[in-house]
């Protein structure tokens, strides 16, 4: 029964499906990620599903179409450009955090572990899903099948970890500016954005060519070229297509948010949690319990390298590190984690609706330029330069 593709895929997409419910419901503290590899490993440990059923799925072949290059090309198209320049100093401490996180890990964790051991984990506590990508298939080319086990420990918990922390920091930010606002000292940073005012459309296809099969076709184009440069020249294929993205966005050859709009992103996250996935089928549970150490060290020095580098970020910059250190958290749990710790911190923190709604406003769009500076951008760039080192 389970060597049916549509009977597999179900079955998988079922653990997925549990881990978006379980995630929605403890708002994000609980990862998806975590719920769905711990129950796929649990149910193939114990013989209850067969290891082949997820290459049985067929979706490992749509995660390796769709869910590398495409999709890498497509985050490039959702770069703010206008909200990264004039949140500048939000971009400059979260880049800072991560950086000084990646410099103490490649130290620490190396003297103590290996090398490789340090590598396998700074991607993916310094960003997401797509640094993740980028360190397990590095990983698995080289031969080290085992150390895939540590990224995708560290994707699965680091929230658990950075949300907590972030989320107390914030709330004491925001009563700084309550207290503020009683003392009637309180200058607001928050811009209101014109919802009407649109950004120029500069993509280059009338709108009655741009049916969801063209755009498909466009992102295939800036992915296979994002591949073939990889494989012909000494950078890895993950930053053409990131660069190929936010150029082609520039120049008009994508419009914003292309895989969305060719109705294939869904599809396409699937597919990469299909790859995330089987790549911890031949994991032991004696490998699983024996690398434990090493990802909560990682995780520890990690966490207190960001924090550091915020500080540090935060005083060159004249931030307050209350605000800076939950900013470059956000590389623990980017979105919709960063989204829902501002509506938290707002809400408990605020005495009355008004209140509330300066709080958020004042948190909220620093916080978010910060994930994705760190998720999006940040992360592929580490990930992709340090798996080339091995």
């Amino acid at each position: 029964m389970f060597q049916e593709p549509v009977v597999a895929a179900m079955v998988i997409l079922g653990l997925i499906a549990v881990g978006e419910v379980i995630s929605i419901l403890t708002k994000a503290r609980i990862p998806m990620l975590f719920i769905a590899l711990m129950g796929y490993l649990v149910l193939i440990w114990t013989g209850i599903l067969p290891k082949s059923m997820i290459v049985d799925s067929g979706f490992v072949t749509v995660g390796t179409v769709l869910g590398t290059a495409p999709i890498i090309v497509h985050m490039g198209t959702l770069i703010p450009l206008k909200s990264i320049k004039s949140q500048w100093r939000a971009v400059a401490i979260a880049v800072l955090g991560i950086i000084f996180a990646s410099v103490l890990i490649l130290t620490i964790v190396t003297f103590i572990f290996d090398y490789s051991v340090a590598v396998a984990g700074v991607g993916p506590l310094t960003g997401g899903i797509i640094a993740l990508l980028v360190t397990s298939e590095g990983l698995a080319e080289l031969g080290l099948v085992s150390l895939v086990t540590i990224p995708v420990l560290i994707m699965a918990i680091q929230s658990l970890f950075g949300i907590p922390i972030a989320t107390n920091i914030l709330r004491k930010y925001a009563l700084k500016i309550r207290t503020e606002m009683d003392n009637g000292t309180y200058v607001s940073e928050y811009k209101a954005s014109n919802n009407n005012e649109k950004e120029n459309d500069k993509f280059f296809l009338p709108d009655k060519f741009r049916s969801n099969l063209i755009l498909l076709f466009l992102l295939f184009v800036g992915g296979a070229l994002a591949v073939v440069l990889g494989k012909y020249t000494p950078i890895p294929y993950s930053l053409w297509a990131l660069v190929i993205g936010v150029l082609g966005r520039l120049i008009g050859f994508y419009p914003e948010r292309v895989m969305e709009r060719a109705n294939a992103f869904t599809v396409g996250m699937a597919g990469i949690i299909f790859l995330i996935i089987i790549m911890m089928n031949d994991i032991t549970f004696g490998q699983f319990i024996g690398y434990l150490p090493e990802v909560l060290y990682i995780m520890v020095v990690g966490i207190i390298g960001i924090i550091v580098g915020a500080y540090i970020g935060s005083k060159i910059f004249k931030w307050d590190p209350l605000k800076g250190i939950p900013v470059a958290l956000t590389a623990t749990f980017g979105f919709p984690g960063d989204y829902i710790v501002c509506e938290e911190v707002s809400r408990s923190v605020g005495r009355d609706k008004e209140e509330e709604e300066k709080i958020f406003n004042e948190i909220l769009t620093p916080m978010l330029v910060g994930g994705f500076t760190t998720v999006t951008v940040g992360s592929v760039i580490i990930a992709s330069i340090l798996i080339k080192t091995l």
